[in-house]
């Protein structure tokens, strides 16, 4: 029962992770040339790289493929580290989109997705290339969805995962950990944020928890444009050490006030998972909009602080 359980279980997260790279093969080719394109023509003013960060993020599906574009721009010295901020903010807001799509139930435009998808994917054409991927790619998510979400009650019977929800709903700090270890893991933090989703829908985690594992998806996330830096300039490596700083201090003002989040999503809606959707646009936009007007400054204390760090030179 154990192994059949976690067997599912990874098999949906598979299916969920195939999904969100086959919908990014369809929208990288539109909106990574639309990015790279306009980035310079956007980032002389810290709001700018905001807009454009954000509409990016929303197209590609993925705030990491765009911070791993900008570490790249940065890299070739096509972007300066302080012209890259606004886009750190706006790929933060942009990337709660997904999950605001997630919570919508089209579960009964699967097949319509997965048909439309194959159909288009046989047609020569790029577009047409692209369109399927979107689709096909999309209903695949939405299948994972459905099957994280039915596994959510047998996996809670499991004695070690009953304790192990219970734990985490009474030390948030334990969530933040789950959060950002599995995100760390799986490479996606929609995947971690729908994941704490399917457990919510069935009660198992409290909304508090569900926040809390969000919150340290946010952390976890850091560490794919991290990655990218490897071998890079320092100045491109400080485009992922102020995206890792800019999340971790969010982090650090909102868990003394995760009771305030909580009473402002419920009051909003009493869909479980919409509130953990809610809560993740409330969280990054507060945290970009609010370091917006110090975009400058905050450049300029992340090249102060990694000034003599070895992973900096």
């Amino acid at each position: 029962m154990f192994k059949e359980l976690f067997s599912l279980f990874a098999v949906f997260i598979a299916l969920f992770l195939f999904g969100m790279i086959i919908m990014r093969a369809g929208l990288l080719p539109l909106g990574g040339e639309l990015f790279q394109r306009n980035v310079h023509r956007f980032t002389d003013k810290a709001w700018k790289g905001l807009l454009i960060g954000t509409v990016a993020t929303a197209m590609l599906q993925s705030s990491s493929a765009v911070l791993v574009m900008t570490v790249g721009l940065v890299a070739a010295n096509l972007l300066t580290f302080r012209q890259s901020i606004g886009i750190i903010l706006g790929a933060n807001i942009g990337t709660t989109i997904t999950t605001e799509i997630l919570v919508l139930d089209l579960s009964h435009f699967i097949i319509p997705l997965l048909l439309t998808g194959l159909v288009a994917l046989f047609i020569p054409k790029k577009k047409a290339f692209s369109i399927g991927c979107l689709t096909f790619g999309l209903a695949c998510i939405f299948i994972a969805m459905d099957g994280l979400e039915s596994l959510a009650y047998p996996l809670s019977n499991l004695p070690s995962v009953h304790t192990l929800f219970h734990f985490t709903n009474d030390h948030s700090f334990t969530g933040i950990l789950i959060g950002a270890a599995l995100t760390g893991l799986v490479q996606s933090s929609t995947a971690t944020t729908a994941i704490a989703m399917g457990f919510m829908s069935d009660h198992l985690l409290t909304l508090k928890s569900g926040i809390a594992i969000m919150l340290g998806a946010n952390i976890g996330t850091c560490i794919t444009a991290f990655l990218a830096t490897i071998g890079a300039s320092k100045h491109a490596k400080l485009v992922a050490f102020a995206n890792i700083w800019l999340n971790l201090l969010g982090v650090i003002i909102f868990l003394p006030i995760m009771d305030v989040l909580v009473q402002v999503v419920t009051s909003m809606t009493d869909d479980k998972m919409q509130q953990l959707a809610h809560s993740s646009v409330i969280f990054n936009t507060i945290c970009s909009v609010v370091l917006l007007p110090f975009a400058q400054a905050f450049a300029r204390f992340v090249e102060w602080i990694h000034s003599k760090s070895q992973t900096y030179q």
